[in-house]
């Protein structure tokens, strides 16, 4: 075999499994890296300003693409900048590779510059985490790292280079290799047999899309069962996107924050639920005892571990969504339909009669009111992208989702900033597509500094902030949580506090300020054409009520709402 740099080796291993786009930040750790990439030409590589963007950035191109992102850094503070990112990923099932540089091995014992155990920090937030000594490993770690991060249950993985092992050369020919095999779990016959009894027997059933459908490639397969079977779907915040919301069974979301009125309903009425690649998060269920009621439940997840975390299911099956829901299909055909028009038309009429208003026509803009104007104005193939706050939790209620892997939310960990980075990712990804992110006035300058990645590189794509000068969330709770308080989270000053126009005209993009609902479908209209214009972010500011709150409640059987109702 031919002998080469063992980082031409790397670069050859991420070209073939799939990867066409890389964010980093070079250092002198990592260079042998960077020289490789240099040479070969094939890998765009986009320099962020902040190791944790670069991670965001991976993860909403992976998201989009359902291959693995790759993050770079050098030694030392890129790693553990990276640790938010990981975390991320980990929490919402997403691959990534995050590749670090590493002082030379005969070093790594004498607290030499930036040597950090980063293998160590990393463990906990990866499925795996791992430092190449042998420069003969490298490209077989390299495979390795791509088949966990896409296998069972996709999350991140990390690999840590030493300087001294990435300058040695290897025996590699790429003529003659490929990607590792990644087997699918496929169920117990004998399972899906006894799923498909529970679920004709049920007389008020609902499929429950969590995100493993998205993740799992099987929005298909789950519309075609549900019109099959002619069986309501709901969706976990994960799973928003897996059904088309405006289709006749889509019977909306359940829970105490993202949720609508009508899912609730209609989940409270139901007596069998079968949960597909869902996690039973506390903000989906709320109160466990009025949450499991008497309903029976089955639950079909990928990771074997899930099965029975949060409460035991009447049913659990260990299996790749899309497997599931093949092999349950063929068993239904063999059956014969079901009738399920008495439930279908009941959860068609509590979607048509239980809504949330949205027509606010006041000053200051009501939130609901921006979220009407996105759903009218944006087409279904339009990608989102959104964070954590009051924000997030009315595109939650309000915003509808259309296609798989095309509303995009860092749901577990929820690290605030996320919007910029990921919306980059997404765009890279589908350079072709529209990229809207929706962005709370806080987490908007938490990673502010990516956009000037978005200009550099001719990234355009539309930012939506609510903007409430509050950190709305943390004001809700302290106030109506039982706090009775107001405490530190009001960043409002001078006139309306950060002037986020000018911070986007700083880094060479544009933007708008909005007070006035009826300005706003003209923002938008404007911001899209900005921003093809521009090649660049643009940002539609709109100053909504300062404490505007959002429905919520401890269980969904007593949800508060705070404002009027259609």
């Amino acid at each position: 075999m031919p002998k080469i740099p063992v980082m031409q080796a790397v670069v050859e291993v991420l070209r073939s499994e799939g990867v066409d786009t890389v964010f980093g930040c070079p250092g002198a750790a990592i260079l042998p890296l960077y020289k490789a990439m240099e040479q070969d030409g094939s890998i765009e590589h986009l320099i962020v300003r902040h190791e944790e963007g670069a991670t965001h950035m991976a993860d909403g191109w992976s998201r989009t693409t359902g291959n693995v992102g790759v993050a770079i850094g050098t030694s030392g503070p890129a790693g553990t900048n990276m640790i938010t990112g990981l975390y991320t990923a980990q929490a919402d099932s997403v691959p990534i590779l995050c590749i670090t540089g590493q002082a030379a091995v005969s070093k790594l014992h004498q607290e030499a510059f930036q040597a950090v155990d980063i293998v160590s920090i990393a463990a906990p937030v990866t499925k795996w985490a791992v430092q190449v000594r042998e420069a003969a490993q490298m490209p077989w770690i390299f495979r390795e790292a791509f088949r966990i991060a896409r296998s069972g249950r996709p999350g991140p993985v990390l690999i840590d280079l030493p300087i001294d092992v990435q300058k040695q050369e290897i025996e590699w020919d790429s003529t003659i290799d490929e990607p590792l095999p990644v087997q699918r779990s496929a169920p117990s016959d004998a399972r899906v047999e006894r799923a498909l009894e529970m679920l004709l027997a049920a007389e008020r059933p609902l499929l429950l899309a969590g995100g493993g459908v998205i993740l799992g490639e099987a929005s298909a397969e789950l519309l075609e069962l549900a019109e099959f079977l002619q069986v309501p779907v709901q969706a976990t915040l994960m799973g928003k996107g897996a059904l088309d919301e405006d289709h006749p069974l889509y019977a909306g979301m359940t829970g105490i924050q993202t949720s609508q009125r009508y899912g609730n309903a209609s989940f409270l009425e139901s007596d069998l639920v079968l949960a597909l690649g869902a996690r039973f998060g506390d903000r989906h269920t709320g109160d466990l005892a009025t949450y499991r009621g008497d309903r029976k439940f089955i639950h079909v997840d990928v990771e074997p571990t899930q099965i029975g975390k949060v409460f035991g299911p009447d049913l659990g099956i260990v299996a790749d969504t899309r497997l599931f829901l093949k092999a349950l299909l063929d068993k239904a055909k063999r059956h014969g339909p079901r009738d399920g028009g008495a439930w279908v038309e009941r959860c068609q009429e509590l979607k048509r009669t239980l809504l949330r208003r949205e027509d606010f026509d006041t000053v200051p803009v009501k939130a609901p009111r921006v979220f009407k104007e996105i759903n009218e104005f944006y087409g279904p193939d339009t990608y989102f992208v959104t964070a954590i706050g009051l924000y997030q939790i009315w595109s939650g209620q309000h915003q509808k989702a259309h296609r798989p892997r095309h509303y995009q939310v860092c749901g577990q960990a929820g690290p605030l900033g996320w919007e910029i980075p990921a919306a980059i990712g997404v765009k890279k990804a589908r350079p072709d597509a529209e990229v809207v992110g929706v962005v709370g006035d806080y987490s908007f300058q938490f990673l502010v500094e990516e956009l000037a990645v978005g200009a550099q590189y001719d990234v355009p794509f539309v930012l939506i902030m609510l903007n409430n000068e509050y950190l709305g969330l943390i004001r809700m709770a302290e106030d109506h949580g039982g706090y009775d308080m107001k405490y530190e989270v009001d960043i409002h000053y001078d006139t309306t506090g950060s002037d986020n126009v000018k911070i986007m005209e700083a880094y060479g993009c544009s933007g708008v300020r909005v007070a006035d609902p009826g300005e706003i479908r003209g923002s938008l209209e404007w911001a899209r054409k900005e921003a093809d214009r521009t090649r660049r972010p643009v940002l539609v500011e709109i100053m909504v009520e300062r404490e505007g709150n959002t429905a919520n409640g401890t269980s969904i059987a007593a949800m508060r709402e705070f404002e009027p109702l259609p």
